[in-house]
C-alpha cells in the first residue's frame, strides 16, 4: 500500500464527498491523498482490532466511545462550515467522549485519543505530514505504533505542541494518559497477529 496525491488541486469536504472512496482517502489542508493497492498488510488490520477491542471492554458502560477506521474525522481549523473544511482523516483507532462530535457521516472535531498503525509505505506520511495535523487540531494523545520494530511513539500535547515523543517497547502495558482506566496488553495483542501464518 502506498500513499500518494490524488492531483494538484484544492479540495474541501464536499470535493471529498463527491470522490472518495470507503477507505483510506484523506484530506490534508486541501491536499488529496489516495490510498493505492494492495491492501494494508492483514497484522495491521489483526493489531486495529485487537486494540479496538482491548479499548472497547474497558470503557463499557462509561461515556466514552471507541472507533475502528474507515471513520471520516473532519478537523475544521475555526468554525467554517462543513462542506469548506480541507482537512479529514481516518485514524486507525480513536476514542471520544464528546457525542456531540459525532453525526452520521463520522465526527466533527478532534479525537481524545487516536492510534495510527505504521507500515513501511505510509510510516513518513503519518509521521511528517498527520502529526502536525494532529497536533493543529489540538488532540491530546496520539500512538503511532510500528509493529516490526515492536515500539509505540507517543505523543502528548503539551502547552497545544508535541514534543519528542515517548517511544515505549511493545511489552507488558502501556496506559493512555488522555483517557482514564484503560491499559492496553501488548502480548494479547501481539500473540494475535503471530497466530496467523503469513499475516506480517
Amino acid at each position: 500500500m502506498t500513499i500518494s496525491k490524488r492531483d494538484t488541486s484544492y479540495h474541501t469536504y464536499s470535493d471529498y464527498l463527491a470522490w472518495s472512496r470507503t477507505s483510506g482517502d484523506e484530506l490534508i489542508d486541501g491536499a488529496a491523498y489516495v490510498r493505492e493497492p494492495p491492501a494494508p498488510l492483514l497484522s495491521h488490520q489483526i493489531l486495529a482490532e485487537e486494540l479496538h477491542s482491548q479499548i472497547r471492554g474497558a470503557i463499557k458502560g462509561t461515556k466514552w466511545r471507541v472507533f475502528l477506521a474507515p471513520v471520516d474525522v473532519r478537523l475544521p481549523k475555526s468554525t467554517e462550515q462543513d462542506g469548506r473544511i480541507d482537512t479529514v482523516v481516518q485514524p486507525d483507532v480513536l476514542i471520544t467522549c464528546d457525542l456531540n462530535k459525532l453525526d452520521a457521516r463520522g465526527m466533527r472535531g478532534a479525537p481524545d485519543w487516536l492510534a495510527e498503525i505504521l507500515s513501511p509505505s505510509t510510516a513518513r506520511y503519518d509521521k511528517n505530514i498527520k502529526i502536525p495535523v494532529y497536533e493543529r487540531a489540538g488532540v491530546p494523545e496520539v500512538w503511532l505504533i510500528d509493529f516490526n520494530a515492536r515500539t509505540v511513539a507517543i505523543h502528548r500535547l503539551s502547552d497545544g505542541k508535541y514534543g519528542p515523543p515517548t517511544v515505549v517497547k511493545l511489552r507488558g502495558k502501556t496506559t493512555l494518559t488522555s483517557v482514564p482506566g484503560i491499559t492496553v496488553r501488548w502480548a494479547p495483542i501481539i500473540a494475535s497477529v503471530l497466530a496467523v501464518p503469513g499475516s506480517w
